[in-house]
């Protein structure tokens, strides 16, 4: 059976694009222009340039029209990519200190001088052993919370802690509120299992709760997702009266609040949590893993007590428990203060590496907090970003564009720095060679 017309114009179109015979950068005909010039209809036309959008080879952008997409790595977005050893990772953060390597050489010369070695190697609780959720409590406590043994739970990394959260708590077609730009991780959960996410627009302060409470009026909204503390990747910290005014929405229409503190961290001083706020309808999701190590995969989840067998459950359901070497290592840190030395530590790292961001990218506008391991570089509306991360990845340094963190229509032209993963002199020529690269794309 031969294809249809408009199937045989996106090949066509396809095919001229990877084969550089339309460059990145190129703006295509109107919809109403490629309809005349094809002899089709204005729907069908528009269909043409949606086909192709989900394909990954042009972008819309309202006001300006349908451009050829610059061909990123595979792997740019919501998966860590392989680069290979001359690549400046720029994209995703791995914030190491000198001597961590040696905290962990000790530590397991620990565990093995220590008794019961065989319980490690046997299945554990779902959530946690108690006395290890005890020592979670009392962390969790001086983060603001109520927690105790019976409410968290131990789960690998964050990420971990999100997915069970979706899987336990909402149903697929569930609608979630999150942020326009928000973390991919969550996405990818939301995807997994098959919820639908409602972009609420972001103000310099946090989400639009205007927006978030009409929402709710006109539709059903089970959840909302929110970073309060240190939002990724706009930095952003919610002040204790917005925090108030999301805690009053949700409790008038019975919404699940997911609260993640992945990176509350570095943010010293913030206002209470949420889940100090109303921890009835609160789930709070943290972790280790940029506070001492990615590599760790130990996090937190604190929830109301008749969520947990839920919770349990979905722990189950995905890896049973988590490694009980891991986390015998991780409350020993937490017990012992290391956690707390790295995490003040790694406050210090990060505003050093901010010092250095603003000296170096000078005029250009970025959104951070002054202790974050990440930048968000907005661009002149003249910017393609990806002509502008493609740029970077032929002088072999990697960065995000807004694609993995935006959850609407419109996708917004900027750059996300991820500036913890690299040596500080490796980031000051780094951050140079971005701030040439964009200044040569301005015009």
């Amino acid at each position: 059976m031969p294809q249809p017309r408009y199937k045989q114009l996106v090949d066509r179109l396809a095919a001229d694009i990877r084969a550089g015979r339309l460059r990145p950068g190129t703006r295509l005909p109107t919809h109403r222009d490629l309809a005349a010039r094809e002899g089709l209809a204005l729907v069908t036309a528009t269909r043409v340039y949606a086909e192709l959008q989900v394909m990954g080879l042009v972008s819309g952008e309202t006001g300006r029209g349908t451009f050829v997409k610059e061909a990123l790595p595979r792997g740019q977005g919501i998966d860590l990519q392989a680069w290979s050893d001359d690549t400046v990772d720029l994209s995703f953060n791995n914030p190491s200190l000198p001597g961590q390597a040696d905290l962990l050489r000790a530590a397991l010369r620990q565990l093995a001088a220590a008794g019961d070695l065989e319980a490690l190697l046997r299945y554990q609780p779902h959530g946690g052993r108690e006395h290890e959720r005890a020592t979670v409590a009392r962390h969790l406590a001086s983060r603001g919370l109520a927690a105790s043994a019976e409410t968290a739970l131990l789960v690998s990394g964050a990420q971990q802690g999100l997915t069970i959260t979706a899987m336990a708590l909402l149903e697929p077609g569930d609608v979630v509120a999150v942020d326009a730009l928000t973390y991919p991780g969550f996405k990818l959960a939301a995807e997994a299992n098959r919820l639908e996410l409602a972009p609420i627009p972001a103000t310099e302060n946090g989400p639009d709760l205007d927006a978030l409470a009409a929402l709710c009026r006109r539709r059903r909204v089970r959840a909302v997702y929110t970073m309060p503390t240190l939002h990724n990747p706009l930095g952003w910290v919610m002040s204790a009266r917005w925090r108030r005014e999301l805690v009053a929405i949700a409790r008038e229409h019975g919404l699940i609040l997911i609260e993640d503190a992945a990176y509350a961290f570095l943010a010293k001083g913030a206002p209470p949590p949420l889940a100090s706020l109303a921890p009835e309808t609160t789930v709070y999701v943290s972790s280790l893993s940029k506070s001492v190590a990615t590599g760790l995969r130990v996090g937190f989840v604190c929830a109301p007590r008749e969520w947990i067998p839920r919770l349990e459950r979905a722990i189950r359901a995905t890896t049973w428990n988590t490694p009980a070497t891991m986390t015998a290592i991780a409350c020993g840190w937490l017990e012992d203060g290391t956690v707390a030395r790295l995490e003040a530590d790694k406050r210090r790292d990060a505003m050093q590496r901010q010092g250095v961001a603003a000296e170096v990218l000078g005029p250009l506008r970025r959104i951070s907090h002054p202790a974050s391991y990440f930048i968000w570089l907005p661009l002149a509306q003249e910017v393609r970003a990806d002509a502008i991360a493609m740029a970077l990845m032929r002088e072999r340094i990697s960065v995000s564009t807004a694609h993995p963190f935006s959850t609407s229509a419109h996708v917004p032209h900027a750059i996300r720095l991820a500036i913890g993963s690299v040596s500080l002199a490796t980031l000051r020529h780094s951050l140079e060679a971005v701030a040439r690269v964009i200044a040569d794309q301005t015009f």
